[in-house]
């Protein structure tokens, strides 16, 4: 349970401050969907997000129906778009553009939801 605890903290505070970045500087998001057309700034991201997804997913790989459950998922989601990324560069940038721009606020804001929870999880501001 304390693998659990530390990376619901870990993705929740990660998820928020993404969130946060991403509504004060609206900007940043075409920046980054421009930089990944920069093959190598595409190659360190795929290995960042697989190192993560390789972490997560060997220190907590818990498949029971409990809240714990999105901390899997997260770093099965991380691995899967390094791996991605890394092999069909192309068509996942071309997928992930679509997707953001057709559904940017949603996938924020369950993101940001998704982070207040683990961090409730993690820290239990609201008893559940």
């Amino acid at each position: 349970m304390e693998t659990s605890i530390l990376l619901a903290k870990f993705w929740g505070w990660y998820l928020i401050i993404f969130f946060l970045i991403l509504s004060f500087n609206p900007k940043r998001i075409k920046q980054i969907f421009s930089d990944l057309k920069d093959i190598k700034f595409l190659i360190t991201s795929s290995f960042i997000a697989i190192l993560v997804g390789l972490l997560n997913t060997l220190f907590h790989n818990i498949w029971e129906p409990e809240w714990t459950l999105i901390i899997t998922l997260m770093g099965w989601f991380s691995i899967f778009i390094g791996l991605s990324l890394f092999i069909f560069p192309k068509q996942t940038v071309s997928a992930l553009e679509l997707i953001n721009i057709k559904l940017v606020q949603l996938i924020y804001t369950l993101l940001f939801l998704i982070g207040l929870f683990l961090l409730n999880m993690a820290y239990n501001i609201v008893p559940i």
